[in-house]
């Protein structure tokens, strides 16, 4: 039987080894590995290092709740469904009018597959220069990731467009099995798109060949395989889309003339008939009548 004395020394240099190698993480920029039992996570750059911060209450919206995008929606959840089924699926790119359900649709279509083993990572456009790191850490583990990038855009020099541009089948390593790209974006292509470029543009043959700063622009948006287009609703959709929502909240009906008209002025006071505006009225007129 060994001394006490001896065991604690044993014991104290164990933890002083703990602490040296979560030391030297830090000086490199690297933290500890996250807690993996959270099924959403946000990356960030803080005192810690690069961290997988975990969201411990993420935004449990539903699929049935979005409405007038059965396009969308079936394609998103088909992709994600083979991804989840370790088949083969494309990265996403959803891109439309502000307000129609693009980053909502990406969180919709988590919550219905997180029972599956689908984890969600919310990566933000200053951190994109990081993606490389990120898949690292993903690599190799049983879950499935989600990788998603809201509003995301770039303007010209931007560190991040190279980096997605490397991780989107731009780099010599194979992107790896269990990660995924879903970005909403207002542009199609990401970046801005200038008059001058389009002058650039020149015809051989009777074949039109665009320039190649646009070439450029289109080469990153090429790299999603899955493209989904959102536009404005019609007066008949937003209207469908703020129904739903009073029932779900218990706040009257668009049938009603006065509560009707009340949603077509919320809508045209914001210069949007969109699903956003359309949750908003809801909400409003659920306070309003208690």
């Amino acid at each position: 039987m060994r001394p006490p004395l001896v065991t604690d020394f044993e014991q104290f240099f164990e933890r002083a080894n703990l602490l040296l190698e979560r030391w030297e993480r830090r000086l490199d920029g690297h933290a500890e590995a996250p807690d993996w039992g959270y099924d959403a996570y946000r990356w960030r750059h803080d005192a810690n290092g690069l961290r997988l911060l975990p969201v411990k209450k993420p935004h449990r919206v539903r699929l049935e709740d979005l409405l007038c995008m059965e396009r969308q929606k079936a394609e998103v959840v088909r992709n994600t469904d083979q991804f989840v089924r370790a088949r083969p699926a494309n990265n996403a790119l959803l891109w439309g009018a502000r307000g129609t359900g693009k980053s909502t649709l990406i969180k919709a279509v988590f919550n219905a597959y997180r029972d599956q083993g689908l984890r969600l990572i919310e990566v933000e456009k200053e951190h994109l220069v990081d993606l490389v790191e990120i898949v690292e850490v993903l690599e190799g583990r049983d879950e499935r990731f989600l990788l998603y990038c809201d509003d995301l855009s770039f303007e010209a020099g931007d560190a991040g467009y190279k980096s997605l541009k490397a991780v989107l089948e731009g780099s010599i390593a194979a992107p790896p099995d269990n990660v995924l790209i879903y970005a909403s974006s207002n542009r199609r292509h990401l970046l801005p798109e200038e008059k001058r470029e389009n002058q650039d543009v020149h015809v051989v043959d009777g074949e039109i060949h665009p320039g190649e700063a646009i070439e450029e622009k289109i080469s990153l948006s090429e790299r999603f395989g899955l493209w989904l287009s959102f536009y404005p609703f019609s007066q008949d959709e937003y209207l469908t889309i703020v129904e739903h929502w009073m029932n779900q909240l218990d706040a009257g009906s668009v049938s009603d003339e006065q509560t009707r008209l009340a949603a077509l002025r919320w809508a045209g006071q914001r210069g949007s008939r969109s699903g956003r505006v359309a949750h908003q009225f809801a909400i409003d007129q659920a306070g309003r009548n208690g």
